[in-house]
């Protein structure tokens, strides 16, 4: 929201009053508080008829700093509020030495100079990384009486601004005025499904606003200098949080709010669903999956969209008799015939229609308007209501239909909606109406991730989401929403993973082919290859079935080539998955992320890291032309052994068999020895793929097990010393190799054990179960 008026100005109406300096200061060993009036003081009349703000300055965790600020105090607290986790043990440090006091976490400070003209200096790496300057912390009142708690933060010269949730805007923040504020926009509009008030930044920082309602931003769009932040609120309360790197920030911002559940490997495979409003029944299921076996394309995931229950009646959570008239049945062949794991869709809402209405409102279960009313309206479902999951017994309630499917033997839901969400309402727990309205979608997924965790055990439970908000990451996976079906969609699908992934968020989809509309056939073959190279993959429409032989038999090619890629690439992208959980870094990575250092990945949006070492620039153009970025450093195409040298840009164009999917310099990417299944044993018969091994340096390499949050079922570690590459294996429980890509080698020390062979892509060594040792050498270039 926009206060003020051009530089001199504010807008009419408003009113506007700043921090000015410091009056007077409390200090305990780990925090202080600053009394700071919104004029300047040189005599007692002054402290008259004039506010005085407080602000609270503190740290939860190492590198993280709180600020609050407060105009009136006295304000009731409502909820909802985010669950934070402060660091155990952590203890910030206060110093002061004559008017400078400094509050210290980590190598992140806060520094104020109370004898001078109002500012917070947040300063680490013996640098400032930004401030609260003469406009940076105060509140504001508009003409209708609205209260609005206000932050700015400094910029920097070439500073540039990501995240703020899943955003289809351009990727870089700067200039765009932000809302967050979830709406059901679908992905051509600034309106988002996930909104998250945190951003970071390429200057080593992040900030995280603590207000699940509505926090409106203005990224250098009224200041050009100033990230604006405001709420309608008597207080405000951000963090920031330092790095220094764009890893280290979201790993200290997600053990602030929350790390993403590991989805289990199988989530990894292929989805397919029946699409939205086309005609499905159980025989159109089963031509569905036969057409994709007789193609030889692998199937892990069949998804039941709304139309698994009778309409006018969503959601009653009983698959309409009429269609699928033996649900339990079906769903057992499903499994014992084709190993498919079942989705169904599901969203927050109780149809009039539905018998459950009548007894959800009966008990209380459904969000009432002040006067006792259900709140209802047509608008998706002829008379709607919104469950209350402030409400325990409702939860319970709603929790209790998830565990009957789940009986049946539908393993995961797709959590859809949670967006529109009413503000004149009362909710049972009595939470304001505005802050739980962004908040809703939160006790949403966690109600239904609670319940498969229960029904299916331990990182056995994945949801396909659309709505989020911070924390939201905690449920995972989520997908992109409603997107059109053609080249410039699929663009703006992936601008909006690449901010969420910016957000905290380790696992985002999307539907392949678009969503509204029918893709053509190229626009199909190219997000294909893009939804199989991204971290979960499903094949969704809306009128339109998304099964490749619809669109022609290259489609078909395609669609199980890479299927089966990715399955081979499960040891590496599980191990991806797993860096998520640990440490809030998204599988699907922005190029800044990867490549904080190089000027030339800061603004990339049509191209990012898939795990650590491979690059994928999505070809969006009908002819195959694609340009993309190469890091320094020697890269290797992944399908095709060409080496490429970068820095630089190139322009190529691409068969649909094919785009570019780099290796990194000196990367090892280990491939599973199958390609039918994303779940099997990843490290027996794994293959070490090796490229351009750096002289002087070791690469560590670990093969997860299936469903292992941490930890590995095999280790190896591969190092060059002039012409000769080492690899030594730990664990490895049978059979594995080394391809040496683009080199000539024969075996070192190994002897005849190891079996030898020469391929398009290099040398293959292949050695027996129980071999730790491996030596080659390089023989040409």
């Amino acid at each position: 929201m926009k206060f003020t008026d051009g530089y001199w100005l504010m807008r009419d109406g408003v009113k506007a009053s700043y921090a000015t300096e410091v009056a007077d200061v409390q200090v305990t060993d780990d925090r202080f508080t600053l009394y700071a009036p919104v004029r300047h003081v040189t005599k007692r009349g002054h402290t008259l008829n004039s506010p005085l703000l407080t602000v609270e300055c503190w740290s939860p965790a190492e590198g993280v700093i709180g600020v609050r600020s407060t105009h009136h105090a006295g304000a009731a607290e409502r909820g909802p509020e985010f669950a934070l986790r402060a660091e155990p043990g952590h203890a910030a440090k206060v110093t002061r030495e004559g008017s400078l006091l400094e509050l210290t976490a980590g190598e992140l400070s806060l520094r104020v100079d109370t004898a001078a003209p109002w500012r917070l200096d947040f300063t680490a790496d013996g640098r400032v990384l930004t401030s609260a300057e003469a406009r940076g912390t105060g509140f504001a009142v508009t003409g209708d009486g609205s209260h609005y708690s206000l932050g700015q933060l400094s910029l920097g010269v070439g500073e540039l601004v990501y995240g703020l949730g899943e955003r289809f805007t351009p990727f870089v923040k700067n200039g765009q005025s932000v809302d967050i504020w979830q709406a059901d926009g679908g992905t051509a509009s600034e309106q988002a499904y996930k909104n998250v008030p945190f951003h970071l930044t390429n200057r080593g920082y992040g900030v995280f606003v603590n207000h699940p309602g509505k926090v409106s931003y203005e990224v250098g769009s009224e200041a050009v200098g100033q990230v604006q932040f405001s709420v309608e609120d008597q207080s405000l309360e951000y963090f920031v949080v330092y790095g220094p790197t764009p890893k280290d920030i979201l790993d200290r911002y997600t053990a602030l709010t929350g790390r993403p559940a590991l989805p289990p490997a199988w989530s990894f495979g292929l989805w397919l669903s029946t699409s939205f409003t086309t005609s499905y029944d159980e025989e159109t299921v089963n031509r569905f999956v036969r057409g994709m076996a007789e193609r030889d394309i692998p199937l892990g995931v069949f998804h039941f969209d709304c139309f698994w229950m009778r309409e006018y009646q969503w959601c009653d959570f009983t698959w309409d008799p009429d269609v699928f008239p033996d649900p339990e049945g079906m769903l057992r062949r499903l499994k014992d015939e084709h190993e498919l794991r079942v989705s169904v869709w599901i969203n927050p809402y109780i149809a009039q229609k539905s018998a459950l209405f009548a007894e959800a409102e009966r008990h209380g279960y459904l969000v009432r308007r002040a006067g006792g009313d259900v709140w209802q309206w047509d608008l998706w479902q002829a008379g709607m209501a919104l469950v209350d999951f402030t409400n325990p017994d409702a939860r319970e309630w709603y929790a209790g239909k998830l565990r009957a499917l789940a009986a049946q033997g539908v393993d995961c839901f797709k959590t859809d909606f949670g967006e529109r969400i009413p503000t004149d309402v009362v909710w049972h727990d009595g939470s304001d109406p505005e802050r739980m309205h962004n908040y809703y979608t939160q006790l949403y997924n966690e109600t239904v991730f609670d319940v498969l965790r229960e029904a299916r055990g331990a990182g056995e439970a994945v949801l396909f989401a659309r709505s989020a908000t911070a924390g939201g990451q905690q449920f995972p996976v989520h997908w992109g929403g409603d997107c059109e079906s053609h080249f410039g969609a699929m663009a703006e699908s992936l601008r909006g993973g690449l901010s969420l992934g910016l957000s905290g968020f380790g696992f985002w989809s999307h539907d392949i082919g678009g969503f509204e509309g029918t893709p053509t056939p190229e626009v199909f073959k190219r997000w294909v290859q893009f939804g199989l190279l991204s971290s979960h993959s499903r094949l969704h429409g809306s009128k339109s079935y998304r099964v490749p032989w619809d669109y022609d038999e290259e489609a078909v090619a395609v669609t199980r080539d890479f299927t089966r890629l990715k399955h081979r690439l499960m040891p590496y992208l599980f191990r991806a998955a797993q860096q998520a959980a640990e440490r809030g870094t998204p599988v699907m990575r922005a190029m800044v992320l990867e490549f904080p250092d190089d000027p030339a990945c800061h603004t990339l949006d049509r191209q990012y890291m898939l795990g650590d070492d491979l690059l994928v620039a999505p070809v969006f153009s009908a002819d195959g032309t694609v340009d993309y970025y190469v890091p320094d450093g020697t890269w290797t195409h992944l399908l095709s052994g060409e080496q490429i040298q970068g820095p630089g840009w190139r322009r190529e164009q691409y068969g649909f068999d094919s785009l570019p999917l780099l290796a990194r310099p000196g990367s090892v990417i280990p491939y599973g020895e199958s390609d039918d299944a994303a779940e099997y044993d990843w490290a027996r018969g794994v293959t070490l793929r090796v490229h351009a091994p750096v002289d002087g340096t070791t690469v560590t390499t670990r093969i997860p097990a299936p469903g292992a949050r941490d930890g590995a079922a095999a280790v190896f570690r591969t190092s060059r010393d002039g012409d000769t590459v080492t690899v030594e294996a730990e664990g490895a429980p049978g059979p594995w190799q080394v391809l040496l890509v683009g080199a000539e080698a024969e075996p070192g020390d190994t002897g005849s054990s190891v079996r030898t062979e020469r391929t398009a892509l290099g040398t293959l060594l292949a050695v027996p179960a129980g071999t730790a040792h491996l030596t080659a050498r390089l023989t040409g270039s």
